[in-house]
């Protein structure tokens, strides 16, 4: 069943609150069965507005509205529908009872002001009056439409606890039935996923895309089918394809994180872990520390941006600094055994490296890392050449070191 969504508001279409109602709703649409045909953002204008909604109508199922149903007046979508629909505004005597008892205990509040939430257009049902909140139902033309308030936290809750369940009634047995997944992947471009996705024979139920958010690649694989038990069985056929086709330059999938993902290994393996930064000024230890019960396996780090620091806190040599430079092979290794030594940690990390935007050479250009693991087996550094802007160099810089670790523990 096709649906479109319509968010309402001045303060969307200048910029000033970013629309993300739209997205809670298609998110929630898709995943109870119903496709989304197109969704609109406009201002308050209601000839734009009854002109949006008439569109619609002509062409869907069913119509999400969300904003402009407040008190002020430039809250205008009531009246717009009222006009475009030809239904004409009416008191709803119980939403108007309920705001003359508030209106008791709250002298201070103009009953002017609030009663106009109780003017509904001809045949609308509320939604949930007694929660406080606007918002209300039409069927018109045997098609339902559903108006929403515009306040994030209320557009939800009544999203999911009045609308869902309405739409799975009207329209029941008659929803897709849908899987998705989405894989995380790490290491490859998006051209060369798209190289290796293309030689699987998925079937044309399957529907793939792939969205470059970086610094990863997100493969997005969404099946939509009639027949529940169809549906289950293609979805673990694909799956088994793609990961085994892409094997494990797949991090994690769905709400995984980088930083979640080897949290949780280092907790399976039993590991705890530490690490010493320069160049990614603590963000490898932002990263891990941001997820909940990283202390059970996280230690803690050192920023050694200066010499001195990683002379003093992490026991690197004076001679091999200067007769290798702080961006080198070398002094990233004995960074990784000094912070492994000093914390007593099983495996540490390390990285030094040339952020830039200054600082380069013909032998070390800008975006030149080096990434050490040491662990008690010895010590394994690697060079790259990462680029792009500051930022960009050190989030590549952090993400491919806990990439490295991710397969160390998944190698041993």
């Amino acid at each position: 069943m096709l649906g479109e969504i319509i968010a309402i508001g001045n303060e969307l279409t200048s910029g000033r609150i970013a629309n993300t109602n739209s997205g809670f709703a298609a998110h929630h649409l898709f995943q109870a069965g119903f496709d989304i045909y197109a969704m609109h953002t406009i201002g308050d204008t209601p000839a734009l507005i009854g002109e949006a909604l008439k569109r619609a109508l002509n062409r869907v199922d069913f119509v999400l509205v969300t904003g402009g149903l407040g008190p002020t007046d430039d809250d205008l979508t009531t009246e717009a529908v009222s006009e475009a629909l030809n239904r004409p505004t009416m008191p709803n005597l119980e939403i108007l009872s309920l705001i003359r008892q508030h209106l008791d205990s709250h002298t201070e509040q103009p009953a002017s002001s609030l009663e106009k939430l109780a003017w509904l257009p001809e045949g609308a049902e509320t939604l949930s009056a007694t929660s406080g909140m606007a918002g209300y139902q039409l069927v018109h033309g045997n098609k339902p439409i559903f108006f929403l308030p515009g306040i994030p936290c209320q557009m939800q809750s009544l999203l999911v606890e009045q609308v869902l369940p309405r739409l799975a009634t009207w329209y029941q047995g008659r929803q897709l039935s849908s899987v998705q997944r989405v894989y995380k992947i790490f290491g490859k471009t998006e051209t060369e996923i798209n190289r290796e996705v293309e030689k699987l024979t998925l079937g044309d139920d399957v529907a793939i895309g792939y969205y470059p958010v970086f610094p990863d690649v997100h493969l997005s694989m969404i099946i939509r089918y009639g027949d529940k038990n169809a549906t289950k069985l293609l979805a673990e056929k694909t799956f088994h394809l793609i990961e085994n086709k892409l094997g494990s330059s797949i991090y994690g999938k769905d709400q995984d994180t980088m930083e979640s993902v080897v949290g949780a290994l280092l907790l399976q393996k039993n590991k705890q872990f530490s690490v010493a930064e320069s160049c990614t000024g603590g963000l490898i230890s932002h990263l891990l520390t941001s997820v909940a019960g990283s202390s059970s396996y996280y230690l803690g780090g050192v920023v050694s941006y200066a010499n001195s620091m990683k002379t003093t806190y992490l026991g690197v040599d004076k001679d091999l600094l200067q007769q290798h430079g702080a961006v080198s092979s070398e002094v990233a290794e004995a960074m990784a055994v000094g912070i492994r030594e000093r914390s007593c940690a099983d495996i540490s990390l390390s990285v030094t490296g040339l952020a830039g935007p200054d600082g380069g050479s013909d032998e070390k250009p800008v975006g030149t890392v080096f990434i050490g693991i040491a662990d008690e087996l010895g010590t394994h550094v690697k060079r790259f050449l990462f680029s792009g802007d500051r930022h960009e160099i050190q989030q590549m810089a952090a993400q491919t070191a806990l990439d490295l670790l991710r397969r160390y523990l998944l190698q041993n």
